[in-house]
């Protein structure tokens, strides 16, 4: 066994109905006086009562999918007008990815607290779009130097989106068992978050105010990012970094629509992934559990349903071709992604 793995420096403050006296202990321990809250306007109740009491000099409601290069202009403009010297994001991955923006460009720290199961939050990872083109990258800047968890902040979250976000972090955690920079450490984190997620998704679709499963969810969404940064971009982050900037689709339901198909894909090549998988998810193979899984859960199923038209496929990918990790386990050429790429479309059974 040889392998270099990096742990990230993160503090996470996990405890539901505790946001607020979590955050403010945070505020306190970073010395900040000038707080900049960054919430889109769906989540302005929620910031407004966890940041009450602190010292916050502004709300910035901006929040758009995908980070667009201008939004994050105004986002940094807005830091600056203020004079703050803290950024505290509250909402989900667009609002983290924002608050990330604007740390690479001013070096601010963050402190995150998540409504949703994307967790961006864990990860040094960072992605503006422009021009139909996402670029992205990594930096310790942006990683948020604490993470406040709490799962009664997500509670409002409908079922139908707690899905799509809860299969996003699935697609991280099984994403990182056959990336660029896969290991031992990062494989055992994944298979936790995998069996935690699974959990979590089926409590709170039988009862949405179940808040153990969102607690799991959290849990599992952690993990799955923390596995995620530390392995890196695999395949389908690839593809689906490609459709999101190319064609603007809804982050979350797009890797819920396409995890299913990369799976099927990678799956006969990495058998040890595969068992993992199956492993975690309680089940004999890694596709059937999955598919169990999302029948349970009413998963969205095709990239149609989401507004991609057909005639994208082809240029989709040509450009995610050009991008895939050289070792993926199973060649992906672009005759290869085509296909996976127009199941996804159809919502055809990924087998």
């Amino acid at each position: 066994m040889r392998f270099d793995h990096e742990t990230l420096g993160q503090r996470v403050r996990f405890g539901s109905g505790e946001a607020q006296q979590n955050l403010a202990a945070e505020v306190g321990r970073l010395g900040a006086s000038r707080v900049l809250v960054l919430s889109g306007a769906e989540e302005r109740e929620i910031a407004d009562r966890v940041t009450a009491g602190l010292p916050v000099v502004g709300v910035h409601d901006e929040v758009v999918m995908h980070v667009p290069v201008d939004v994050a202009d105004r986002a940094c403009a807005a830091a600056a007008a203020r004079d703050a010297d803290l950024l505290i994001s509250i909402g989900g991955g667009s609002t983290t990815g924002l608050a990330k923006a604007v740390a690479l460009a001013t070096g601010l720290p963050i402190v995150a607290v998540p409504t949703t199961y994307a967790g961006s939050e864990a990860t040094h990872m960072w992605g503006l779009t422009e021009a139909a083109h996402k670029t992205t990258g990594v930096d310790l800047r942006v990683l948020p130097r604490t993470v406040v968890y709490d799962a009664s902040l997500t509670l409002s979250l409908p079922v139908p989106m707690s899905v799509a976000s809860g299969l996003n972090a699935l697609a991280h955690c099984i994403d990182s068992l056959w990336a660029p920079r896969a290991d031992p450490i990062n494989a055992a984190l994944a298979g936790e978050g995998i069996r935690a997620v699974s959990q979590g998704l089926r409590q709170i679709v039988d009862d949405p105010s179940n808040l153990e499963g969102r607690e799991q969810l959290l849990h599992g969404a952690y993990l799955s990012a923390v596995s995620f940064a530390s392995a890196g971009s695999g395949l389908h982050h690839k593809i689906c970094h490609v459709l999101g900037g190319m064609f603007d689709l809804p982050h979350a339901q797009t890797h819920a629509v396409v995890l299913p198909h990369v799976l099927a894909f990678n799956a006969p090549n990495a058998p040890a992934a595969a068992d993992r998988i199956a492993t975690a998810m309680g089940s004999t193979s890694a596709t059937a559990g999955l598919a169990v899984l999302r029948a349970r859960i009413d998963a969205p199923v095709a990239l149609r349903d989401l507004g991609m038209q057909e005639s994208g496929i082809a240029a989709a990918a040509e450009a995610v071709t050009d991008i895939a990790p050289p070792d993926n386990p199973t060649p992906a050429t672009t005759v290869a992604i085509t296909t996976v790429l127009r199941a996804a479309w159809e919502g055809a059974d990924p087998r």
